[in-house]
């Protein structure tokens, strides 16, 4: 099949700058890399057509001579014998990740002049820190605060987070020369590793400080007060900046998440910002209508009016009895259980059954439509 033209392979102009073709092959390296398409033939031949092309168009003396003589003049200057099989292991080579990655490390990241540089042992984040705790449902609804106690790293007093001993300082790794990275070469691929020596911090320490071995961090005890703002929900969590492991290097520490876990409540559950109950009511408070008082989460007891001939199940709304939060407050809702006693006074069954021979006992009754259940 006859070569096509490198500038048609790489869809960019003869005008194209060097940037614009790095980019246009990278997006065609990402599509048809042959571990985003196995065993595609026509997708594996794309990509060596545009690595090709871009080998050619991206170096200007490979780049002058194409556009004098065409492929005659870049004969024998391309990959012509390269070993496409290395391309097809990318893994192997920069030790996992997604293919933006992978391309970013070649390419330097989003194109704009390279990628990180400078020590990678400078100051560095701490890292973030978990603790979970268990609060009440009541604590939960209208905020609390809790003390905590946890370990963290802390900067060493010693060495002042050096991790050197007194007298002594970090030392330019000689491997990496303090870039943290050593690079090899695959092809006209350039691929960045960690340094072996120094394990990627740029320095190495010959005389470690005795405090903390060398880390620059102790692990220490702390305690704290956490606020739990009203309205927290199960599984939510609570940041608290700067509480985290102090940062390597001397840099910033990270972040304290505290996770939240609602012991469930005897009486209320809550959806939301509302909040459920079940009351019960007699035969004659659910048929006559009634006045009751309901004890709500707070513990402050409510007048509650209970409409005549009132069924079973339905609920009645309390406005703004619910659960706090961002300056508003959700609902009470109480769904009334009608109780049918299990015992009767001879008295009691008498007047019963004068109510049922009054009123009429239907022994054939009807289905009811499901959408009058409804609350």
């Amino acid at each position: 099949m006859a070569k096509r033209d490198y500038y048609e392979v790489l869809g960019v102009q003869k005008n194209a700058s060097k940037d614009d073709i790095k980019k246009a092959y990278r997006k065609l390296a990402i599509q048809y890399h042959p571990d985003k398409n196995p065993g595609n033939r026509e997708a594996e031949d794309k990509f060596k057509e545009a690595t090709e092309a871009y080998e050619i168009l991206s170096d200007d003396q490979k780049k002058s001579a194409y556009d004098q003589f065409g492929f005659a003049g870049v004969e024998g200057m391309n990959s012509g014998g390269h070993d496409w099989s290395a391309f097809r292991g990318f893994e192997d080579i920069f030790g996992g990740g997604d293919f933006g990655s992978i391309f970013d490390t070649i390419f330097g990241g989003g194109f704009g002049g390279g990628g990180r540089s400078g020590r990678s042992g400078g100051p560095r984040s701490g890292a973030n820190l978990r603790y979970d705790i268990e609060i009440p449902f009541k604590d939960a609804v209208f905020g609390t605060k809790v003390e905590i106690q946890y370990s963290r790293n802390e900067t060493c007093h010693a060495c002042g987070g050096s991790g050197a001993a007194a007298g002594s300082e970090k030392k330019v790794c000689p491997t990496c020369r303090g870039s943290g990275q050593v690079r090899h070469s695959q092809g006209f691929f350039s691929v960045a590793t960690t340094c072996h020596t120094c394990g990627g911090e740029g320095y190495i320490i010959e005389q470690p400080c005795k405090e903390c071995g060398g880390s620059g961090t102790q692990k220490k005890r702390q305690k704290i007060m956490v606020t739990i703002p009203p309205g927290m929900e199960n599984g939510r969590r609570v940041s608290i900046p700067r509480q985290g492991d102090a940062g390597p290097n001397g840099g910033p520490p990270g972040d304290l998440f505290v996770f939240i876990r609602v012991k469930p409540h005897e009486h209320f559950e809550r959806q939301n910002l509302d909040l459920y109950c079940a009351v019960p009511v007699s035969i004659s408070q659910a048929a006559l209508g009634a006045e009751i008082r309901v004890s709500t989460l707070d513990g402050k007891a409510i007048k509650v009016r209970i409409p005549a001939g009132i069924q079973g199940g339905k609920m009645i709304r309390i406005r703004n009895e619910g659960v706090p939060s961002g300056g508003r407050r959700g609902d009470l809702y109480i769904k009334l259980i009608v109780k049918i006693p299990e015992r009767l006074s001879k008295r009691g069954r008498e007047l019963l059954e004068e109510l049922s021979n009054i009123e009429g006992e239907n022994d054939s009754p009807r289905p009811i439509p499901l959408a009058d259940l409804a609350d």
